[in-house]
């Protein structure tokens, strides 16, 4: 059995055939953030810590009118227009928290002989280091110091057959494919994140 048997819902089957579906998405992330415990180490309780404040804002908006925010395309477009954006900031920061995992897991992929701490090293210059100011960032340079040895995550998590490198990178082509929506809909929306 693999992590991604273990998850209660897996990106691949959240819904976003109109919109992306929040309480979904919510779901799949929430089983994402639980890949850092299998890090095994302390030093990731930080990313944790931020991604599930994140998803909290995001359910939080989404409790107070389910069928307004639905998706995640309206949640954004019906808190366009307040002063305070908190469920798009924390989609925003999610996001870009979403992206650096992705791209550190990619890199491992696609890089067999490459050990997670440069994955996950190589990721985070790619994604959130442009973020995060000089406080934040050794925070996360000890993070990925504390990366355990690649054939040990991977056998923890499960992956360590073709048929689980398969249901792997299924599950990572469908998280990017979010990403990409996402990051789209910022993009095209820039008043959605403006001032974030």
């Amino acid at each position: 059995m693999t992590y991604f048997d273990t998850l209660s819902r897996s990106y691949v089957d959240v819904d976003i055939s109109e919109g992306i579906d929040t309480q979904q998405f919510i779901e799949a992330t929430e089983g994402l953030v639980k890949l850092f415990d299998l890090l095994g180490s302390s030093a990731f309780a930080v990313v944790q810590s931020d991604m599930n404040g994140n998803i909290k804002k995001i359910r939080d908006r989404f409790l107070s009118n389910p069928i307004a925010n639905g998706n995640l395309q309206g949640l954004m477009a019906t808190e366009a227009p307040e002063k305070k954006r908190v469920a798009t900031e924390g989609l925003l920061w999610l996001t870009r928290g979403l992206d650096f995992t992705a791209q550190a897991l990619r890199r491992s992929i696609n890089n067999p002989e490459e050990e997670l701490n440069v994955s996950f090293t190589k990721a985070y210059e790619q994604t959130l280091r442009k973020h995060h100011n000089m406080l934040i960032r050794p925070v996360f340079a000890l993070a990925m110091k504390a990366c355990p040895y690649r054939k040990a995550f991977y056998e923890k998590i499960g992956v360590v057959a073709d048929s689980a490198l398969v249901q792997m990178k299924q599950w990572l082509d469908a998280l990017e494919n979010i990403i990409r929506i996402i990051q789209g809909v910022f993009q095209a929306n820039p008043a959605y994140i403006k001032g974030m």
